[in-house]
């Protein structure tokens, strides 16, 4: 049975999770490799979701979906996708170029990790703000050959 302390306890740990996840130093090789495909423009925290494992039994099939929240018209519409991954011997995961005729901004794909580490997602919006997602994951096997 769970008591009142048992689920604050739980909260507080996700809670202290996602903060670790969003605050953890990034190399300066991933900083590098996101300023090359977001650019220098600052990137607000929100308005996208980055669902990923909390723990990937195996780093060679890891499910990643992001979802961007936006109306996909005018200067609320998403036009690039990118992900980075902080642990990996190569940072930039993968990228999506968004077209015009999208109802929804969503990409789902399996990637390779190399070990336990922070994924971040990016995403250009149509008027040049960047929004950012971070999320963190622990791998058993790493799935990259070094």
């Amino acid at each position: 049975m769970i008591d009142r302390r048992l689920a604050i306890g739980g909260l507080l740990g996700l809670v202290a999770l996602k903060g670790a996840a969003a605050s953890e130093a990034i190399p300066a090789e991933v900083t590098a490799a996101i300023r090359e495909k977001v650019g220098a423009a600052e990137a607000s925290e929100g308005g996208i979701t980055l669902k990923v494992p909390e723990t990937a039994e195996n780093g060679a099939f890891v499910p990643v979906t992001v979802t961007v929240h936006s109306a996909m018209r005018g200067d609320d519409r998403c036009t690039a996708i990118h992900l980075f991954a902080t642990r990996n011997p190569t940072p930039g995961v993968a990228s999506y170029q968004l077209g015009a005729g999208l109802a929804r901004a969503e990409v789902s794909a399996r990637i390779r990790l190399a070990e336990g580490q922070v994924l971040l997602a990016y995403a250009r919006m149509a008027d040049g703000s960047v929004r950012r997602a971070a999320a963190r994951v622990a791998v058993s096997t790493g799935g990259c050959l070094t």
